[in-house]
């Protein structure tokens, strides 16, 4: 039988979810200028420590594609993807818009292209600056001293670290025999720990873990991936931060499931993880390979794009498995 996770005392005081209160915003165990929260557990040594077990001899990609009209967070009222071209070999022999002439354009056959879209949208990161309570965040980042007219001075996606860490999978849904949980199915401590006897997994304070509901088999349906999708539950974050997880990631749109059974919160995993515990969020993460390879501890990689002050950040995260 295996342990689901032993996390000694000097540990628990590293790891904010042990001294959270609910619907507060926690003060961050590395002090008062903190702005990435469980991350910091990660170090020159823990990252030594894995990449020295790495298999590079496979390297499994766990992002989407960004294409128009892909399954993305639009319920707020958010823009989709879009991309146009605002470079053709043809425009540019009609419009000659660097003045080189007919011959050139002709020889010179020049594209390029522009994207929109919502820092949400495909594989992506959530900051600590994403939610709070009481418009305060994580670390007692108020919005007062901190917000200004384009974006967060503090906790953004430029902030994030590269991730070199424990990847841990949790294929909650293959652990029952299942292709996908059901429809809105809550994952609760009760499931992980289940989860983790069936896999002979443990967890550890530092790994990035990924929890696989199966939903990501819907993609890219919209209708079918977006609509009562399966999640994690607060109980089950909970679980997952107090084991010292330093990002928790979803393979579905929002990592929790949905709709809420909160009547307070529409979202409280989201508000859980990043204000009270401290606990980026990774989301539309494709877990469906290494679930085929029951590959459930890893080599994880992870860096976003350094958008100033963003809430969040498309990234690209990798899994490396590891040597015998």
């Amino acid at each position: 039988m295996c342990t689901p996770y032993v996390v000694d005392e000097m540990t628990k005081k590293k790891i904010a979810a042990w001294s959270a209160e609910r619907h507060k915003a926690s003060t961050s165990p590395f002090g008062k200028d903190d702005e990435i929260g469980m991350l910091n557990l990660i170090d020159a040594a823990s990252r030594a420590a894995i990449l020295s077990r790495a298999d590079a001899g496979k390297v499994f990609d766990l992002a989407v594609d960004h294409f128009v009209g892909m399954p993305a967070w639009i319920a707020a009222g958010d823009p989709g993807y879009q991309i146009w071209m605002t470079h053709t070999p043809g425009g540019e022999q009609v419009d000659d818009v660097m003045g080189i002439g007919k011959e050139a354009n002709e020889l010179i056959s020049y594209s390029g292209d522009a994207v929109s879209m919502y820092t949400h949208c495909g594989t992506h990161i959530d900051t600590l600056n994403h939610f709070g309570y009481r418009s305060e965040l994580f670390n007692h980042f108020a919005a007062h001293d901190h917000l200004g007219s384009r974006h967060w001075k503090i906790a953004g996606a430029e902030k994030h670290p590269p991730m070199i860490a424990r990847g841990v999978l949790l294929d909650v849904a293959g652990g029952l025999g299942l292709d996908e949980l059901p429809p809105s199915h809550g994952i609760g401590p009760d499931d992980l720990m289940a989860c983790l006897k069936h896999q002979k997994t443990e967890l550890r304070p530092g790994d990035v873990v990924l929890v696989r509901t199966g939903r990501m088999r819907a993609w890219p349906d919209h209708a079918a991936y977006v609509t009562n999708a399966p999640g994690l539950n607060r109980a089950g974050a909970e679980f997952l931060a107090k084991a010292g997880a330093v990002t928790i990631a979803g393979d579905n749109l929002a990592l929790e499931h949905s709709p809420s059974s909160d009547p307070e919160n529409w979202l409280p995993v989201h508000t859980y993880l990043l204000v009270e515990a401290g606990v980026p969020i990774m989301e539309m993460v494709d877990m469906e390979e290494i679930a085929a390879e029951k590959l459930y501890e890893f080599c994880f990689f992870g860096a976003c794009i350094k958008l100033r002050g963003a809430t969040g950040a498309p990234m690209r995260p990798l899994a490396m498995p590891l040597k015998p």
